[in-house]
């Protein structure tokens, strides 16, 4: 899964690997936080579109899903002996939820939300090939590359959901200034091992 397939902009900085591996049980406490998260976005959006029985189909089975890999993430952390630290602020998913355009209705924001939910699994899934490629240990190697397939599907399902509800001209042209501007976020972000993003 190259970035040209996700659309990504700006690769991630390949320092990123060594010094997440410096310390796993803080990449790890993020990741975990990040899966919890990410299963409550799909409940959100569930519960603020109930009426869109596309996205309630696609999304009902994620939230299994991601539940699941929090639990797989604390499950690695107990085998490892490391425990599950305090949740730390996301400084990148914050600067892409500043990025929303202010709709007038609920079903213009849906937009707005796929994206953001399709960016942040492209990111994800990108960050866990280079852990799936990169860790030197090689049990990792596996674990994180079933993550990356997990996250492909993900971003893949929220482009189609945007599709099928907006057009592909209209969710293309705005994925497009989504991507140009998480480049953007990147560059002046400081490189950390302790942050999926």
């Amino acid at each position: 899964m190259k970035n040209t397939k996700l659309g990504l902009k700006l690769p991630t900085d390949p320092r990123w690997v060594n010094l997440a591996e410096m310390d796993l049980g803080e990449i790890l406490t993020d990741h975990a936080y990040c899966e919890q998260k990410a299963t409550t976005a799909c409940i959100t959006l569930i519960q603020a579109y109930p009426d869109r029985i596309e996205l309630v189909e696609a999304l009902s089975p994620v939230v299994t899903e991601e539940w699941g890999h929090f639990r797989m993430v604390l499950a690695e952390m107990k085998k490892r002996g490391l425990k599950l630290g305090r949740q730390r602020k996301d400084v990148y998913v914050n600067e892409l939820m500043q990025y929303q355009r202010k709709c007038d209705s609920r079903d213009e924001a849906l937009l707005e939300k796929l994206l953001i939910c399709a960016l942040i699994e492209a990111r994800s899934c990108e960050r866990f090939r280079l852990l799936s490629l990169h860790c030197a240990d090689e049990d990792l190697r596996t674990w994180y590359h079933k993550f990356m397939v997990a996250e492909a599907g993900h971003y893949k399902m929220f482009i189609e959901l945007a599709e099928a509800y907006f057009g592909e001209e209209r969710t293309r042209t705005r994925w497009k200034e989504y991507l140009q501007h998480e480049a953007g976020i990147l560059q002046k972000m400081e490189v950390r091992g302790d942050r999926m993003h």
